[in-house]
């Protein structure tokens, strides 16, 4: 399966695939996830909404729309996406998790595209989305300059971009990986590598370099205490961004 011009950790294969009967687990160890989703959701459902000049209220603002979710894992975002009316195909390299996305994705009788495939792979055949979510991922792979041009590939002329991932920063090692992972145990050890965390800078740069510009940053907030989470306008720890084509904001 491994493509040319894989952009793969193998390292970080071996990690969920070890964790991947646990997706769907809300109280398991990917309950940050969980919690993470229902707030990511709400803020891709109004800027698609905003992008795509659809209605916030209607049942099923994102029909006729193509998404790709790179990294899908079990499908907790794939799901959520395909509920708004969009026609979804999430990938991942996971195989385990790729089944289990697939099983759960049967018992709520959704049509989602799942498969087992690089971005590399979808790159080369000439892909296009009118939306590509790159949730929590970019941290993850061995090349990111690399994985990002093929990434950026896959955005359509009128398409959006949604990326969500981790500062790297002094804060960002001492509550996202000392804190979450070491003291709090909010996630398994080994979760996040502090040299692959990626400034905000580094990837408005690599989205330029392919004619893409980032239309909204914002951070989101974790209270420690109730296990909220929020948004707002300090990308100091966590945070997503959306990019469109420079064109588009001219």
């Amino acid at each position: 399966m491994t493509s040319q011009n894989s952009t793969v950790d193998p390292a970080e294969v071996a990690y969920y695939d070890r964790l991947a009967d646990q997706w769907w687990d809300s109280a398991g160890k990917f309950w940050p996830l969980h919690r993470l989703n229902t707030l990511r959701l709400a803020y891709i459902k109004q800027e698609l909404c905003s992008h795509f000049y659809r209605s916030t209220s209607s049942s099923k603002p994102l029909e006729g729309l193509s998404v790709i979710d790179i990294g899908c894992g079990g499908g907790i975002l794939s799901e959520g996406i395909a509920k708004l009316g969009a026609t979804v195909h999430g990938i991942d390299v996971v195989e385990k998790s790729i089944q289990v996305a697939r099983r759960h994705s049967q018992t709520g009788n959704l049509t989602i595209n799942y498969e087992l495939i690089e971005v590399a792979d979808l790159a080369s055949l000439g892909k296009k989305y009118d939306i590509v979510l790159n949730m929590e991922v970019v941290e993850h792979v061995a090349d990111l300059p690399l994985f990002m041009s093929q990434c950026t590939s896959l955005v359509s002329d009128r398409g959006i971009m949604f990326i969500a991932t981790l500062n790297r920063n002094f804060l960002s090692w001492l509550f996202a990986i000392v804190g979450a992972e070491y003291i709090l145990g909010w996630l398994p050890k080994g979760t996040h590598s502090w040299r692959k965390l990626v400034k905000p800078a580094e990837l408005k740069s690599l989205l330029g370099r392919d004619n893409l510009v980032v239309s909204q940053l914002v951070g989101i907030k974790i209270n420690p205490i109730n296990r909220k989470f929020s948004l707002n306008q300090r990308p100091l720890v966590n945070y997503m961004l959306t990019a469109v084509n420079k064109d588009l904001k001219n």
